[in-house]
């Protein structure tokens, strides 16, 4: 009886602890976050910034006039998905001007029966929904 009891608890500590991965919501705010934060270097360092995503992860490049380099310094270094998010479109490419303005791009990030859509617009606008 004492056996039974002990299965029992255990079972319901297992069934309570928490998922340790983050959230597709908190993945899809990160990559908001950091497509904002693109927008304003663009801006700021007056050259174009890309965003890459692919179903692995993404980064992020600038054009220095000659060629594209990889940013991988303070928020720019290359982030993968949390394990089980899929991504669609599987690759899309990001890019603002040093005015701001962006190709518009939607990105859409699902994890189980949870999804998030981050969508930048015309004028560099980022936002999240879902």
């Amino acid at each position: 009886m004492v056996v039974a009891i002990i299965g029992l608890a255990a079972g319901a500590v297992v069934l309570s602890v928490p998922d340790p991965r983050p959230s597709v919501a908190e993945d899809a705010e990160r990559f908001a976050a950091r497509l904002s934060r693109a927008r304003e270097e663009a801006v700021l360092t007056n050259r174009p910034v890309a965003v890459e995503a692919t179903v692995a992860g993404y980064s992020f490049m600038a054009f220095d006039g000659a060629r594209w380099s990889i940013l991988d310094e303070g928020p720019f270094g290359p982030e993968t998905w949390t394990a089980g998010a899929t991504v669609e479109p599987s690759e899309v490419r990001i890019l603002f001007d040093p005015t701001g303005v962006a190709e518009p791009g939607v990105v859409t990030l699902t994890r189980e029966r949870n999804s998030r859509t981050i969508t930048v617009d015309g004028a560099g606008e980022v936002s999240l929904n879902g």
